[in-house]
């Protein structure tokens, strides 16, 4: 069964694609703004004690699973070392690639966590991101008419896709969301764009994940008031 069959599932929705993501650091917002929106957390909430042990327990086999990373790093940079000329040119350029992803990341801003417009509607909305569920993750979900963000209410360590409840429903008519690269780019960012132009950008656990290809055929969002970012 698939993320999007078990959303449907789990929270009743007819999801037509689903991935599992998280935002950047919230920056600190002007005193009086954050006041204004009840000075809400801008941070998750710490582990709780019994799921610091798990995570501890956990600690072993996380050392394994980097030594075998680093291990298969090794192997693949022999196999390079190895490989014909155009197999060394097709990795290049796929180096290539990435490094114009990076530097496309940064000219676009998806390196910050929103457009930094504390009284647009995106500012407005991250003020109250922890307010509504401590988790550091969200699930976003897209269906045909709103945008759903749904997460565990307070933060937890294991079986948070059992444990989700809708956090966020944005209608469609106020909210879209969109892949900044227009599929130039494999990458593990999508932007929450707002009517006002204010953006929020969320990373992805997956990229091209099934919301990057559901987005790629969906017009992009008209005129908009912040071309900073664009």
């Amino acid at each position: 069964m698939s993320l999007t069959e078990r959303v449907q599932s789990r929270l009743g929705v007819p999801a037509e694609c689903a991935v599992w993501c998280r935002i950047g650091k919230i920056p600190e917002p002007p005193a009086e703004v954050h006041r204004a929106a009840g000075s809400a957390p801008l941070r998750p909430a710490f582990i709780r004690p019994l799921g610091m042990l798990g995570v501890a327990l956990g600690a072993p086999v996380l050392c394994v699973i980097t030594l075998l990373s680093l291990l298969s790093d090794g192997e693949e940079a022999l196999k390079r070392m190895l490989s014909t000329t155009g197999e060394q040119e097709r990795h290049r350029a796929a180096k290539l690639g990435e490094k114009r992803r990076d530097e496309a990341i940064v000219e676009l801003g998806l390196d910050k966590t929103f457009d930094g417009d504390w009284n647009g509607a995106a500012g407005q909305f991250l003020l109250g991101w922890y307010s509504r569920s401590s988790h550091h993750n969200r699930l976003l979900v897209l269906a045909q008419d709103h945008i759903i963000l749904a997460a565990p209410p307070k933060r937890v360590s294991i079986r948070q896709e059992a444990r989700i409840q809708v956090a966020t429903v944005i209608p469609a008519a106020e909210a879209v969301v969109e892949d900044p690269f227009a599929g130039q780019y494999t990458s593990d960012r999508l932007r929450i764009r707002f009517n006002d132009g204010s953006w929020l950008a969320v990373v992805t656990e997956e990229s091209d994940s099934e919301v990057h290809r559901h987005v790629a055929g969906r017009p992009r969002m008209g005129s908009h008031r912040r071309t900073s970012a664009d």
